[in-house]
């Protein structure tokens, strides 16, 4: 009997490689957790308390942010150690880093890690895998250092810090940027930063890079010799669709952040135009969930916050380090509308037409996650006297793994931050992987009912 059971939770476990992806995460939320609660993580020397450690753990593997302590002042440099480890590894991928492991010291991939990767990095075929994983270690390693290098330069000669001071924090933050996470060493996070380009501008570019995809990265340097030969670029519709949008969206929040906060006292209104226009695309850009600031967010608008919201929500592309419904899910559900709205039968978009189970698919993780945020709010407004605009802020930024924040979750109540770390760590795994990985066996229908057209609207 028992080695039936053993069986049956085996196969429920192992059989769909997306149940692994989730136990893998939580496995090593679990482990950062306890790490962070040895003494030794503290700068009191004191064990942090458990809520503390899983709030944290859960924030960095899922390369969120959001924080109920002061990351420099509450954490040793063991501490920070562990914190920026496991943000590396959740930026990477855990069942990535675990494929790209076997494959360095076996040299080849087994056909169930081979699917695993592939839920992880949603690259397109199995095949793909060991092209994939090579390219995302090497485009991380070069990405982080180059941004390391720029940081660690410009606090050394722009702000006087020591050799391996300079070093250490441009390193931390590279990382932190480069995978989304928003973790900074500074307790106004990059504000004291605000006016410095050198600093503010590196980030941005890691932020985005890691942000953007890694399938589009490697698309776009696969590509370049073929751009220098035929002049074509012939990128595929999913890149099209997530540079196009991507470029799209970063404008569009940095012309509404600096219209909306232009005059504002607490953000925009003391600096110069440079100066205004700067920031607006700082914010526009960590609005794509890397939850690094240089404005006061609890000193803005509500305006400003529920466009912020709906940047959060979107956030950035697939298979890449940012969180949120993804710019692809957002691109086809606009096409949808809008084919609906011209009245055609299909949806099409830059020349091709859209497969239905793509629109499917959009439009239940945009339900989901629309559903989860508005399901999570009135649970965190329940236990909180905080106003509606700052709970949900808070919100979606904890499901879309942004880290952005008005000051609010490090004052909410227990009950409060248990659901942000649910939201946090449902938004990395993504709801349709979580969903699939809890799913007991998957359905096939044999026969199709009568089709009925209900009203609609």
């Amino acid at each position: 009997m028992a080695a039936i059971i053993h069986l049956r939770a085996r196969s429920f476990f192992t059989t769909h490689p997306a149940r692994t992806v989730v136990l893998a995460f939580a496995a090593v939320v679990v482990l950062g957790t306890a790490l962070l609660m040895l003494p030794a993580a503290t700068e009191s020397g004191r064990p942090a308390d458990p809520l503390t450690a899983l709030f944290t753990s859960t924030s960095a593997v899922c390369v969120t942010g959001l924080a109920v302590v002061d990351t420099g002042a509450y954490w040793s440099g063991f501490g920070e150690a562990v914190i920026l480890g496991l943000v590396q590894v959740g930026g990477f991928g855990i069942m990535t880093m675990a494929s790209l492991l076997a494959l360095l010291v076996a040299g080849r991939l087994r056909l169930r890690m081979q699917l695993t990767a592939q839920a992880e990095t949603r690259s397109l075929g199995i095949g793909d895998v060991r092209r994939v994983l090579l390219g995302v270690a090497g485009t991380t390693i070069v990405v982080e250092l180059a941004t390391a290098a720029c940081l660690a330069l410009r606090f050394r000669l722009g702000y006087g810090y020591g050799y391996e001071e300079s070093a250490y924090l441009g390193f931390f933050h590279a990382v932190s940027a480069f995978n989304n996470a928003g973790f900074g060493l500074h307790a106004d996070s990059l504000t004291r930063y605000s006016q410095d380009g050198w600093v503010t501008l590196p980030i941005a570019a890691a932020v985005i890079l890691g942000g953007i995809g890694f399938p589009v990265l490697l698309e776009a340097l696969r590509h370049r010799q073929r751009l220098r030969t035929t002049g074509r670029k012939n990128w595929t519709l999913h890149t099209k669709l997530t540079v196009i949008t991507t470029v799209v969206l970063l404008f569009l929040g940095t012309v509404l952040t600096a219209l909306l906060e232009w005059t504002n006292p607490g953000t925009l209104g003391a600096h110069g135009v440079a100066g205004k226009i700067l920031d607006s695309f700082f914010h526009s850009a960590m609005s794509r969930t890397a939850g690094f600031n240089s404005l006061d967010v609890g000193a803005m608008h509500a305006s400003t916050l529920l466009m912020t919201c709906m940047l959060m929500l979107i956030g950035g592309g697939s298979a890449g380090t940012a969180g949120g419904i993804k710019v692809t899910t957002f691109a086809v559900l606009a096409a949808a509308i809008a084919a609906e709205v011209r009245g055609e039968p299909t949806s099409t978009v830059l020349g091709r037409r859209l497969a239905p189970h793509v629109l499917r698919q959009a439009l239940t993780v945009a339900l989901m996650g629309v559903g989860l945020v508005m399901t999570a709010t009135l649970v965190v407004l329940s236990v909180s006297d905080a106003p509606l605009e700052a709970v949900l802020f808070e919100v979606v930024s904890a499901f879309a793994t942004v880290g952005l924040s008005t000051g609010l979750t490090a004052d909410l109540p227990d009950v409060g931050q248990l659901v942000l770390i649910a939201l946090m760590f449902i938004g990395r795994i993504g709801p349709i992987t979580l969903v699939s990985a809890l799913a007991l066996r998957e359905r096939t229908r044999r026969y199709e009912l009568p089709e009925e057209r209900p009203v609609i609207g």
